[in-house]
């Protein structure tokens, strides 16, 4: 159910196409806002009636794409890729990739996004989407978890110096959540089992669970709620 009222309000959110990300549109679209569904395919994009398409690892191509929609008020950096490779086996051309997509792409969306709204003297909130893997060692996961780790790290920075002109940045960090991308990663009923049994609530996460945390981070809701990183883990992290 949503209950966030986000009338008025232009929301730009990557990685739409698929998962969390186009969870996320269609809760924000019932909650009255203005969402514009920025991904990499067209066709996984024709639910949403403002699109825009892009690829993440070009950062000049992102750049200017993302200002040909401005004003934009609110920010979900969700796209997100993941190459399976164990240490010895991780390219360079993986790690560079899982940087570019999950790292850098927020970087230079959040600086158009928070330079239009410092220009505009109004608040506004980013909303980056990490995961569980920011913190806990993965197995084959050597690139993606650096990535989400290095984009907590960028977090909490744009909270700090985007925080004094009234916009607030956090991130999510989901467990497994049940998207497309998670079956590339957690399919195998064996692998599966161990990182469940290590949940207290006993399931993964869905994606409108995700969709509805990130409504209220960025909901006037969470108006003193800065710098964080919002585990939704169903208690993994407690045990």
């Amino acid at each position: 159910m949503a209950t966030h009222d986000f009338i008025g309000k232009r929301i730009l959110v990557t990685g739409a196409g698929k998962g969390i990300g186009r969870e996320t549109v269609q809760w924000l679209n019932r909650c009255g806002a203005e969402v514009i569904a920025l991904g990499r395919n067209p066709d996984d994009l024709a639910y949403c009636e403002q699109t825009l398409v892009v690829d993440l690892a070009d950062a000049a191509a992102t750049q200017a794409g993302v200002a040909t929609m401005l004003p934009i008020d609110l920010l979900v950096n969700c796209a997100g890729v993941v190459e399976l490779e164990s240490v010895l086996d991780t390219s360079v051309e993986t790690f560079d990739h899982l940087m570019a997509v999950n790292t850098r792409a927020p970087m230079v969306i959040a600086q158009v996004v928070a330079r239009d709204l410092i220009k505009r003297g109004v608040p506004g909130a980013i909303v980056n989407v990490s995961s569980l893997a920011a913190a806990v060692g993965t197995r084959d996961h050597l690139a993606y978890c650096a990535s989400k780790a290095a984009l907590d790290a960028m977090t909490r920075v744009m909270a700090v110096e985007l925080g004094p002109h009234g916009i607030r940045v956090n991130s999510v960090n989901p467990v497994v959540t049940l998207t497309p991308m998670a079956e590339k990663a957690w399919s195998d009923p064996a692998k599966s089992a161990s990182m469940l049994s290590r949940i207290p609530l006993g399931r993964f996460v869905q994606p409108s669970e995700i969709a509805s945390t990130i409504a209220f981070l960025l909901s006037d809701d969470a108006a003193m709620i800065n710098g964080v990183t919002l585990t939704v883990d169903g208690g993994f992290s407690a045990g």
